[in-house]
């Protein structure tokens, strides 16, 4: 049957205080879009025109962020997961940021619809002082709909390096057991998921970060935030995308560089 492939990279260079684009490469289903805006940031815009994911595909993207630069990645829209007829589809993330830089990586989220087997690997590599805000989000089946996808398989695996140096992993696996959905202690329920990682220059700063973050999460809610060293974290759990969105765009504000959201995700 006949599988998409997508391959797509963007890097910069600094031309005064502007992060300018220097190579662009696009090749199969993976097309790369800039808008122009009114910041010093290179925003890009990933699409993938085969429309969604099944089983086979594969999509590549990689982004470096030139030294000083200050890049936003995001994507046209969420991203879908469709039936799979056995075999996974795949995509792989692989991100460099220079020194003193910082990167917004805000993809829209991802739907698993019935039946959908996705793999998913998200690289990042950092230099000295640069800076990261990082966010997946999952949605298990269409709100519209009333589905659960309750049979969708699902890995996730993280690696994010400084100089080389391991700062934060971590692993997320769905295979489709009840109890993984109904566990208290996993899932409970909850139909759209969250992780944001935001990589601040030093511990000072990602203290202030979380103090700030934790003044305004809602004190009823299914979302939380943590600090070690530089990095913090924040998950989050709702019963629908839409309740998942009120809870994690305050915090993506609070963390990008720009101090707001492409434009994509208010559409």
């Amino acid at each position: 049957m006949q599988r998409a492939r997508g391959t797509g990279r963007v890097v910069t260079y600094l031309r005064g205080a502007s992060t300018c684009l220097d190579q662009l490469y696009q090749d199969g289903c993976a097309k790369i879009r800039l808008p122009r805006t009114h910041s010093d940031a290179l925003e890009a815009i990933l699409i993938n025109t085969a429309g969604g994911l099944t089983g086979g595909d594969i999509l590549d993207w990689r982004a470096e962020v030139a030294a000083d630069g200050q890049m936003i990645l995001t994507t046209q829209a969420c991203e879908r997961s469709y039936r799979s007829t056995g075999a996974t589809a795949e995509v792989t993330t692989r991100l460099k940021v220079g020194r003193n830089a910082h990167l917004d990586w805000l993809p829209q989220e991802t739907i698993l619809f019935a039946g959908s087997r996705l793999a998913r690997i998200l690289e990042i590599d950092l230099d000295d002082g640069a800076t990261l805000t990082a966010i997946e989000a999952v949605l298990l089946g269409r709100d519209a709909m009333g589905e659960e996808a309750r049979d969708a398989v699902f890995t996730d695996d993280w690696r994010i390096r400084r100089n080389g140096r391991l700062v934060h992993a971590e692993a997320t696996r769905l295979d489709g057991r009840d109890r993984e959905r109904d566990a208290l202690s996993l899932l409970d329920g909850a139909r759209a998921i969250a992780t944001i990682v935001h990589l601040a220059a030093d511990a000072d700063r990602a203290a202030q970060r979380l103090a700030h973050i934790r003044a305004a999460l809602p004190p009823s809610a299914n979302i939380a935030a943590s600090q070690i060293g530089e990095r913090v974290v924040v998950r989050a759990s709702a019963p629908s995308g839409l309740a998942l969105r009120r809870l994690i765009v305050p915090i993506l504000i609070d963390l990008t560089g720009a101090g707001n959201l492409p434009r994509l995700w208010h559409l």
